[in-house]
């Protein structure tokens, strides 16, 4: 095990949830992949090496703002990534 596989971002879970409790039936994997990156690149890091030491140390109201910054960084990141799509380019399409 790499010393990289020893931790995670706690934020990746909670914004993986906040993309669920959002998904529409017309969402792509591309684009929800998008939405992952960019509602990521706008929250803190939060490393931590056993899900239990997060869930033991950290106080139901921290969990709460952390939560609800998650979801205002996914919608965000919806009108982002919907604004900024491409269209697809005729010439890749022969």
């Amino acid at each position: 095990m790499s010393l990289r596989d020893a931790i995670d971002n706690f934020y990746e879970r909670l914004v993986l949830d906040a993309i669920e409790a959002t998904r529409q039936a017309d969402d792509t994997a591309d684009y929800l992949t998008d939405v992952l990156c960019v509602a990521l690149n706008h929250l803190p890091n939060r490393y931590y090496r056993h899900s239990i030491d997060m869930m033991f140390y950290l106080a139901d109201e921290e969990l709460g703002e952390m939560k609800a910054r998650s979801l205002t960084a996914v919608r965000s990141a919806r009108d982002f990534v919907t604004e900024h799509r491409r269209e697809p380019d005729s010439a890749s399409q022969r």
